[in-house]
């Protein structure tokens, strides 16, 4: 017996939200699909995705389970679970939503989905690198993207101007609208730039980075999901460092005495230490542990030599 395209099934074929849930976590696990975007399993992406779609508070599923659906939502939650399932677009594009913490941003295909360790240390302010948050006057972000983490850091810094930079316009502009979301236009100033090419001519107490990474290598290997963002926000050459060369290069001369540089490269701690083997590196601790981040202070900076 041929198998019937989900889209032509009948609307009659669900009646709840339980009848939908079951059947996206059976296709979402027959799919194979890759959840790195937010969700980690196919329960969860496919009980967000719902609950999004028909408008219903994404932490409470149970009281509507049973609950009897309009045809026409039933029809609009099919449509999201065939295009996560079969185009494997992420979840966040189709919800054009995405979290980091209890921070709710706009996303779409012209920024890569938000997700970064640096967010999980933001609500520490950085402790114990950073002694006193109230004396954060000046901090840079270098490839914002969609604006996240600038948006964080001026939240938990209420003393500082941050600078945002992006060399991509699409990106500044979904910045834009997430920093008029939260009403931050007077304390981050979104510049398009490559790297420090059109950076203030001013010291920074922090300057902060989630840039491109991922090794030539790896690229070849990145699930379906990845292909739908932009990949200029994504590769950092054969060995992942193009970029975080040029960062680690410039940041001693924009950094106050004091200074920290704070760069995220993902799984590429190895290449990063091959790349600055003569840089005094401190991996910071994250949920993925200790191989993500690393921080460098400003006079360390001031003696290396590229």
């Amino acid at each position: 017996m041929a198998r019937k395209n989900p889209m032509t099934t009948p609307a009659s074929t669900f009646k709840t939200l339980r009848d939908l849930l079951r059947y996206a976590v059976s296709r979402f696990t027959k799919e194979q699909l890759f959840f790195g975007h937010g969700s980690s399993n196919a329960l969860d992406e496919a009980a967000y995705l719902l609950l999004h779609t028909l408008h219903l508070p994404l932490d409470k599923i149970e009281p509507f389970l049973d609950a009897n659906l309009l045809t026409s939502e039933i029809d609009a939650a099919l449509r999201v679970i065939e295009r996560r399932a079969t185009d494997r677009v992420p979840a966040s594009y189709l919800t054009n939503e995405a979290w980091l913490g209890t921070y709710n941003f706009y996303v779409d295909e012209r920024v890569i989905v938000p997700r970064s360790f640096i967010a999980e240390l933001i609500p520490d302010h950085f402790s114990p690198w950073v002694s006193d948050p109230d004396n954060i006057s000046n901090i840079l972000e270098l490839c914002t993207g969609s604006g996240c983490l600038s948006i964080m850091l001026a939240d938990m810094f209420q003393n500082a101007h941050v600078d945002a930079i992006d060399i991509s316009a699409d990106a500044l502009a979904v910045a834009e609208r997430n920093v008029s979301k939260y009403e931050l236009q007077d304390r981050i100033t979104l510049i398009a730039s490559d790297l420090y090419t059109n950076v203030p001519d001013k010291k920074y107490d922090l300057i902060i980075t989630n840039p491109p990474y991922v090794n030539s290598g790896s690229m070849d290997k990145l699930p379906q999901e990845y292909r739908h963002e932009p990949q200029i926000a994504l590769a950092g050459g054969d060995d992942g460092m193009d970029l975080v060369r040029k960062i680690v290069a410039g940041a001693a001369q924009r950094l106050t005495k004091n200074g920290l540089l704070m760069v995220e490269i993902g799984n590429e701690r190895a290449f990063a230490e091959a790349a600055f083997a003569d840089l005094n590196m401190t991996w910071l601790s994250t949920s993925a542990g200790d191989d993500m981040v690393f921080l460098v202070e400003a006079h360390d900076l001031a003696k290396f030599t590229a």
